[in-house]
């Protein structure tokens, strides 16, 4: 494998490979990791200025000194797993050892964590090296990255705009190449909505499929879960043949082998029944022009043979809302109930926290329970519909991104948002059901604004999905699609 290295300039060969190809590269010894990390370091320089994607930079001497610790084991015939040399930058709500973990919180602004979380644990031990923090909002709260200790993350494809969130620095990380893959994590489409803000890919696995620990809560807490992110299909099963696996640390967690998630992803997608549920038969306020972009990207579908179908699930969909609303509320306040109790701490605690926090205080416990009632009659809902299709189809998002500078849309299709977080509903019907659900690029609106679509999958179906997105991704030219920044930074 020969790479000519272009530097300063897109075309640097190294931080445009795939990280299927950058592991077989530097596993090769085409590649050594020493100039693997220098690449993307120089990389990083020109992109994160434009977007602020990666914040809390290491030492960029000991991240070297470990590249060449790394290319030393594999002369010596060791390799530390798939993301052996590879630069990451864990989101910063997850711990990591020895890093910096702010949460984008001024309660935690220089709080140091003292252990690896489960998923980050795994992926140092498969060889990665941890070079910064892709940013994220306040304790992952709002599909918008911005907090008061790092700032705002800009959109990928037009800085003007909102990168998304949770895992928004990570998203733009990604689509601008200063990341080979990266890690996420997901309560309301925070691996899904960012991904489609800059045309990448987002898995939201199974619930349990990847470990949450360390959590103060690993029984009722089932909302959230960490998972993959990248620009190619390939990319992201192999990241998540790293992350998931059962731990004991999580009781309610998966069993089942993560090595399937490294097989070829190759499938007859003849026949494969898709329904198409759109904006939920007008319950959703959704921008002109998403569903025309959704609904060009659902002919690729029809290219590889599925038959894609009006489909329509019999519920009442405030219910769910509501529901969603108690549950979420109930694990925040639990989560944070800390910090509303110190007044010095609850200062510094952004409105919405506040706002979610007091909302779970004022919950009964008859509530909760009934909003647990609720999600089970969605799930049997959902398993009603699947009777009749393989896989289900939304948009990522109601709305293109919009105006970094604002904090939430209060406005969508000219209905008012009663919530921060009420803009991104489409996404709850996937999270309240725990089920594996992919964001795929869909293509550009009129703006030249990226969308994507929330491919969802029954139970377990984690590994046909994946397959389902790899075919699609063949046959989508929307996916390859590049920034124009990269072409001009």
């Amino acid at each position: 494998m020969t790479l000519e290295l272009k530097t300063g300039t897109v075309n640097d060969g190294i931080v445009s490979l795939t990280a299927v190809a950058l592991s077989q590269a530097i596993h090769q010894r085409t590649l050594s990791c020493v100039e693997v990390i220098s690449a993307y370091f120089a990389h990083i320089d020109r992109m994160n200025p434009h977007v602020n994607a990666l914040v809390a930079l290491g030492d960029r001497d000991d991240a070297l000194r470990e590249a060449a610790r790394a290319d030393a084991d594999l002369a010596a015939g060791v390799s530390r797993g798939w993301m052996h040399g590879f630069p990451q930058a864990p989101k910063d709500t997850s711990p990591v050892a020895g890093m910096v973990t702010t949460r984008g919180s001024r309660i935690y602004r220089d709080t140091v964590t003292q252990a690896d979380s489960v998923m980050i644990a795994r992926m140092r031990q498969a060889g990665s090296i941890f070079i910064a923090r892709s940013n994220a909002p306040e304790f992952g709260l709002g599909s918008h990255t911005y907090n008061a200790v790092y700032g705002v993350t800009r959109n990928a494809f037009d800085q003007s705009r909102t990168a998304g969130g949770s895992s928004g620095g990570a998203a733009v990380a990604l689509a601008l190449r200063m990341l080979p893959v990266a890690d996420g994590s997901d309560m309301m489409g925070s691996l899904r909505n960012p991904a489609a803000f800059n045309n990448v890919f987002g898995l939201r696995p199974s619930f349990g499929r990847v470990p949450g620990y360390p959590a103060e809560d690993v029984f009722f807490d089932q909302l959230s879960t960490g998972g993959p992110m990248a620009r190619s299909v390939a990319d992201l099963a192999m990241l998540l043949s790293v992350q998931a696996g059962y731990d004991q640390s999580s009781p309610l967690g998966r069993r089942d082998d993560p090595a399937q998630f490294a097989k070829p992803l190759t499938r007859d997608c003849r026949d494969v029944r898709i329904g198409w549920l759109g904006d939920l038969e007008g319950y959703l306020p959704i921008e002109s022009g998403v569903l025309d972009v959704c609904g060009n990207a659902l002919r690729r579908f029809e290219a590889i043979g599925c038959v894609v179908e009006p489909a329509r699930v019999d519920f009442e969909l405030e219910q769910l809302w509501q529901a969603w609303t108690t549950l979420r509320s109930f694990q925040i306040a639990g989560a944070q109930r800390m910090h509303y109790a110190d007044p010095a701490k609850r200062a510094l605690l952004k409105p919405e926290a506040i706002w979610e926090i007091e909302s779970g205080n004022a919950l009964s416990a008859s509530a909760v329970y009934l909003a647990s009632v609720t999600r089970t009659a969605w799930f049997e809902a959902l398993m009603r519909l699947f009777q009749r299709f393989d896989f289900l189809v939304l948009p990522s998002a109601q709305l293109f991104p919009f105006d970094a500078s604002i904090d939430w849309p209060r406005q969508v299709a000219g209905r008012a948002m009663d919530t921060y977080h009420r803009w991104m509903e489409v996404v709850v019907p996937a999270s309240m059901a725990g089920l594996p659900v992919l964001n795929v690029p869909a293509g550009f609106g009129a703006g030249g604004l990226p969308m994507g679509m929330q491919v969802i999958g029954s139970p377990d179906a984690d590994w046909s999905l994946l397959q389902l997105g790899h075919a699609y991704e063949q046959a989508c030219d929307c996916v390859n699609v590049s920034s124009p920044l990269l072409g001009t930074a």
